[in-house]
């Protein structure tokens, strides 16, 4: 077993590795602007060029894939010469990157006539103070000028040109800003996927885990308690079709779920809101959440959603584990079982239990991943924050951080999903050996 686990660890590492060039690449393919996008379609070629060198966006894919999965902040200290740290805000709410003295203090760098270095230290209190640099600090790189590497004020390894008339566009609250002795050059400071720092979003100017880690959890709520609900359920009633075969209880309850099964989430979703939230008025048609606790305060917004969800898998589950139950109850060592005079509650619980099971297990463990991920249609309908709208939202607006990592988290959640189905497999069925 030791052996078969490791194994599967290293097709997981293997598995995520090769999911991660292919969900880059078709981020890079995909059609849209990100400048455009997150700026409005009346900028400037000009702007436009300033906006994608300051977030990387014009360097090489291979770059931009580096420092998306190991980060580029080891790559930025080498070149300024210090470490690179990121420290909360709480003044601003936000996170930002800095430079760091070899006593600790942190530091931002800013020029205004292209020839004398700022540094802008920042002190216990959080104010800062500005302390001019000497001429010495320009160093002259492999191509004969003279350069200076440090941190910008946004937060952005930075590399100047002495003498550099460079100009760069900033967009403010209202107005874009254009400064002269720019930065030539830019490297955006993060720590990688493989640290936990997808990026940062485009469209919400946060890191990107802040928002997709509350996301992640409303979904696992969600699809936690439908699971809870539906999989129970589904299989007492599947198991109670398969043993009734051909009488009435069985037919109602296949029609049943072929009904259930057919109809599409928002056909099924749309007619409960209008009979319990419209007509009787007994739940709310939507999750209006206006705080982090406001699902626990009204925990009966989830009660459409989930029921939403029940009916979809519900169906599915209950016919396959009924055809399922009605395989094993027509095999030789049933019969053989029924013919010593054994007890039927005996047959159904020791013989053919777990033997019907395998099969709905397989299905319940595919369906795990389409709780967790694919169920944007049920997220979007009743306006829930979760996973899947997140998805839906990040690819509208080509936030290609936010798609990337929320991608990677759905691909982890699935091949983990695999792992505990084959650790199920050698509980149920004792003839499974894994080595």
């Amino acid at each position: 077993m030791i052996t078969f686990l490791l194994r599967r660890a290293f097709y997981l590492i293997l598995t995520l590795f090769a999911v991660s060039i292919g969900i880059f690449a078709m981020s890079e393919i995909a059609p849209g602007n990100i400048a455009i996008n997150s700026l409005g379609n009346t900028i400037t070629p000009a702007q436009e060029a300033s906006f994608n060198a300051q977030n990387g966006l014009d360097q090489p894919a291979v770059t931009r894939y580096i420092r998306w999965m190991i980060g580029s902040d080891w790559r930025a200290a080498g070149l300024i010469g210090y470490p690179v740290r990121q420290i909360y805000e709480a003044d601003l709410n936000r996170w930002s990157w800095w430079g760091a003295l070899p006593d600790g203090t942190l530091f931002q760098n800013y020029t205004d006539d292209g020839e004398n270095m700022i540094r802008v230290e920042r002190l216990a209190d959080g104010s800062t103070r500005d302390v001019p640099l000497g001429p010495e600090v320009w160093k002259t790189d492999a191509e004969g000028f003279p350069v200076f590497w440090g941190v910008d004020r946004e937060g952005r390894a930075a590399m100047w040109v002495r003498g550099d008339d460079n100009e760069a566009w900033t967009l403010g609250k209202s107005t874009w800003r254009s400064s002269k002795g720019a930065p030539r050059a830019y490297i955006p400071l993060q720590k990688g996927l493989l640290r936990g720092d997808p990026g940062v979003s485009f469209f919400t100017r946060r890191p990107v885990a802040e928002t997709l880690v509350p996301r992640l959890m409303n979904t696992l709520l969600l699809a936690g308690i439908a699971f809870v609900v539906v999989m129970p359920l589904a299989l007492a009633l599947g198991m109670l079709a398969g043993l009734n075969e051909g009488r009435f209880l069985d037919r109602l309850l296949s029609i049943s779920s072929l009904v259930a099964t057919a109809t599409p989430e928002f056909a099924s979703g749309v007619f409960l809101i209008l009979i319990f939230s419209t007509w009787l008025k007994w739940l709310p048609g939507a999750v209006v959440v206006t705080s982090d606790t406001a699902i626990f305060e009204r925990p009966q917004m989830l009660v459409l959603p989930i029921i939403t969800l029940t009916l979809i898998e519900l169906g599915y589950v209950l016919r396959i584990t009924r055809a399922s139950m009605v395989e094993v109850m027509r095999t030789n060592y049933i019969r053989t079982a029924t013919l010593k005079g054994l007890p039927q509650w005996r047959i159904v619980t020791k013989h053919a239990l777990r033997n019907a099971l395998m099969a709905p297990i397989t299905v319940i463990i595919l369906h795990v991943n389409w709780l967790i991920g694919g169920i944007v249609v049920v997220e979007t309908l009743f306006g829930f924050p979760g996973l899947g709208r997140y998805v839906m939202e990040a690819a509208l607006f080509k936030d290609v951080f936010a798609i990337e990592a929320a991608t990677m988290v759905l691909v982890v959640i699935a091949v983990g999903t695999q792992l505990v189905a084959d650790l199920i497999y050698t509980y149920i069925n004792p003839r499974i050996r894994y080595t």
